[in-house]
C-alpha cells in the first residue's frame, strides 16, 4: 500500500511526539489559524510538524469532542438525570453568524451562551446588571438540531433546576422555539438594541434617515421606554398607521413590536435584576466563532466546521483540562481499535489465498473416478474439515 507524505510524516512524528506535545499542538491549533500554530509549537518543543499534520491532529480531537457531546446529549434525553440545583439567577442568549466555506459559499453557525446574572449595580447614575460564568455551545446545524444539541450545555448549567431563567434574545422565531423547548417558564426579554432597530425605522421614515431630528426622535422614544415602557409609545404608532395606513415601514414595525409587547417591558425587568441586552452572545459569536474560523482568507471544509468549534467552545469555557483527558481516552481507544481489525484482515487474507491456491490445484488434478469408495470418502472427509475450502470445492461426478 502506497503511503501519502502526511501519512509517513504521522508514522515518524508517532515517535517524537509525547501526549503532552499531542494535547498542546491541538490547544495551540484551537486558537489561531495551523499554520501559525505550527510554527509556534517548534518554537516551544523544538519538535517540527507541517501544517497538514498540525490541522490533521486539531480536526481529529475535534471531530472526536464533537462526537462526546452527541452521545452525552443522547445519554440525557435516554435516562433523563436530575440536574443540580442553581440557587442563582440564569441568563440564556442565543443567535447565530456567518462563516466562510469553501467556494464562496456561507454558512450560519449558531451559539448559546449561559451566564450567571449577577446583583445590579449602579454605575453613572444607571443601574447595570452584569452576567458572568460564561459557558458557550456552537454548531452550523438546523435551528431543529441545535435545540436538541444544546441540551448537554443546559444540563451541565442547571438550567431545568435554576432559580430563575431570563430568555434575552433577539425576535427571531426559531429562538422562541428554542426557549419553549428548554426552559418555557423563562422570562422573555427582546434584546434592547434590537427593540432600538426597528423603533428608529419609523423615526426615519418620520424625519430622515441620519438626521439631527431623527436621532433626537429616538433617544426620545427609547429613554421613554427604557423607563416608561412601551404602552405610550405603542399608542403613538398605531395613530401614526391610521395616518399612513398604506406605509408598511410603520404597520410592520407596529405589528413586530405589538406582537411582543410582552418582552418589552424593560422597567419591569430592570426592578427584577435582570439584564435587557444580549450583548453577551453577540461577543460570544465573536470570541468563539469569528476569531477562529473567521480569519483573513480563511474558507472551511463544511466538514472541519464543527469540529473546530467543539474545541473552540471548551477553551473559550475555560474547561480545557477536563475535557481534553476525555479526548485524549477516546483517541486512544480509537487508535486500539484500529490495530486489531488491521490484524484480523491480514490473516484472513492469507487464508483466503490458500483457499484460492488449494481450489486451483484441485480443479487442474481431479479426483480420479476410479477410487474407491473408502478412499473417496476419506479425501472428502479430510477436505470437509479444512473450513475455507469447504465453500468453494465440489466433488466433480
Amino acid at each position: 500500500m502506497a503511503f501519502s507524505p502526511l501519512d509517513k510524516e504521522l508514522e515518524l512524528l508517532a515517535g517524537k511526539l509525547t501526549p503532552r506535545g499531542h494535547e498542546q499542538l491541538v490547544r495551540i491549533s484551537s486558537y489561531m489559524p495551523f499554520e501559525q500554530a505550527v510554527e509556534l509549537f517548534e518554537d516551544f518543543t523544538g519538535v517540527h510538524v507541517s501544517k497538514d499534520v498540525g490541522q490533521r491532529y486539531t480536526e481529529e480531537a475535534g471531530a472526536v469532542y464533537e462526537e462526546l457531546q452527541s452521545e452525552e446529549v443522547e445519554e440525557i434525553q435516554k435516562k433523563r438525570p436530575k440536574t443540580r440545583a442553581m440557587t442563582g439567577k440564569l441568563q440564556i442568549s442565543a443567535d447565530g453568524c456567518m462563516v466562510p466555506l469553501l467556494h464562496g459559499v456561507w454558512a450560519e453557525v449558531k451559539t448559546l451562551v449561559i451566564g450567571e446574572v449577577q446583583p445590579a449595580v449602579v454605575k453613572a447614575g444607571q443601574r447595570v446588571v452584569r452576567t458572568r460564568n460564561l459557558s458557550y455551545f456552537s454548531r452550523k446545524t438546523s435551528s431543529e438540531e441545535f435545540e436538541r444539541l444544546s441540551l448537554g450545555e443546559m444540563h451541565r448549567r442547571g438550567v431545568e433546576n435554576a432559580k430563575a431563567v431570563a430568555a434575552v434574545m433577539d425576535g427571531a422565531e426559531w429562538l422562541q422555539s428554542f426557549t419553549d423547548y428548554h426552559c418555557p417558564k423563562a422570562v422573555r426579554i427582546l434584546d434592547f438594541a434590537h427593540a432600538a432597530e426597528h423603533i428608529n425605522q419609523i423615526g426615519e421614515f418620520l424625519h430622515g434617515e441620519h438626521t439631527p431630528e431623527s436621532k433626537a426622535w429616538l433617544e426620545q422614544h427609547l429613554h421613554e421606554l427604557k423607563h416608561a415602557g412601551p404602552k405610550k409609545m405603542l399608542l403613538e404608532f398605531q395613530k401614526l398607521q391610521r395616518k399612513h395606513p398604506q406605509q408598511q415601514v410603520i404597520s410592520g414595525n407596529l405589528a413586530y413590536l405589538k406582537k411582543r409587547e410582552g418582552q418589552i417591558q424593560y422597567p419591569t425587568f430592570q426592578a427584577q435584576g435582570w439584564p435587557i441586552g444580549s450583548g453577551i452572545v453577540e461577543s460570544g459569536n465573536k470570541l468563539v466563532v469569528e476569531a477562529r474560523l473567521k480569519g483573513s482568507g480563511m474558507h472551511w471544509y463544511e466538514k472541519h466546521v464543527n469540529p473546530m468549534l467543539a474545541l473552540r467552545t471548551i477553551i473559550c469555557s475555560k474547561r480545557w483540562k477536563p475535557e481534553w483527558t476525555r479526548i485524549e481516552a477516546r483517541l486512544r481507544n480509537k487508535k486500539t481499535l484500529q490495530k486489531a481489525p488491521s490484524t484480523t484482515l491480514a490473516v484472513l487474507t492469507e487464508l483466503e489465498a490458500l483457499s484460492l491456491i488449494l481450489q486451483e490445484k484441485l480443479e487442474n488434478d481431479p479426483v480420479p473416478l476410479e477410487l474407491s469408495s473408502r478412499s473417496q470418502k476419506r479425501r472428502t472427509s479430510s477436505w470437509k474439515n479444512f473450513k475455507h475450502g469447504k465453500a468453494r470445492y465440489q466433488h466433480k461426478r
